[in-house]
């Protein structure tokens, strides 16, 4: 793998199983608005991101806010939006925090996560760097790789991944302190791999101190 292989390391089992002012609120349940929607059947995620939007992720460390615009990465910002509405994000553990970033988005339910594993997206250019506070999602090292994992920029540094083409999709506008806080006393455990296949009572079983999204929501859309 390539030297940006660390964002998403090769998944493996070595565990042991054991805001802007808003003129329109959100509805208050992280649900898509379309009928017949199923994280368990993808084609049924079909909303259309607005162009900025704002999405709370209440984390057991407290509340951080993005605001996320479609013109930074429109095919990152449709998957974004679509799994936010759907409740995909709710109870994902930050399974990988490190001094210059914090990843998650492996869905606690195994069924749910191998469902979107390969239900990739094509890249998007780079239009924002990758500087502290900033978004974006992350691949295998290989063009067109993005699927549901997103990390959230901890360092200016982060820049070097723009040639790389990490396309950020949003910024943290309330809450980096937040980010800052989010457990990284594991460092980088290989659990990708085991997290898919057992979802989150592999993270409680061996990683009680890992902290987690509770909910993710859009809970605003700024005037243009």
């Amino acid at each position: 793998m390539c030297a940006l292989a660390p964002l998403m390391p090769a998944q493996t089992k070595a565990v042991p199983k054991a805001a802007p002012k808003a003129v329109t609120k959100a509805a208050p349940k992280a649900k898509a608005k379309g009928p017949g929607t199923d994280l368990l059947k993808p084609e049924t995620l079909r909303l259309k991101a607005p162009a900025v939007f704002v999405v709370r992720l209440e984390t057991t460390k407290g509340n951080i806010d993005i605001r996320v615009v479609r013109g930074w990465a429109p095919n990152g910002v449709e998957r974004f939006y679509n799994l936010v509405q759907a409740g995909y994000y709710n109870n994902n553990y930050f399974f990988r925090v490190l001094n210059f970033m914090a990843q998650t988005g492996i869905n606690g339910d195994p069924k749910i996560a191998q469902t979107w594993t390969d239900r990739t997206i094509f890249d998007d250019r780079v239009v924002q760097s990758n500087v502290r506070g900033t978004v974006t999602m992350a691949a295998a090292g290989e063009p067109n790789t993005r699927s549901t994992q997103f990390f959230i920029n901890k360092l200016d540094e982060n820049v070097r991944l723009d040639s790389l083409k990490f396309a950020v999709f949003g910024e943290v506008v309330e809450g980096m302190d937040v980010v800052d806080k989010l457990y990284a006393g594991y460092g980088e455990p290989p659990i990708q791999g085991v997290l898919m296949d057992q979802g989150n009572p592999v993270i409680e079983r061996n990683f009680p101190r890992m902290d987690k999204i509770i909910k993710a929501s859009v809970i605003a859309v700024p005037q243009p």
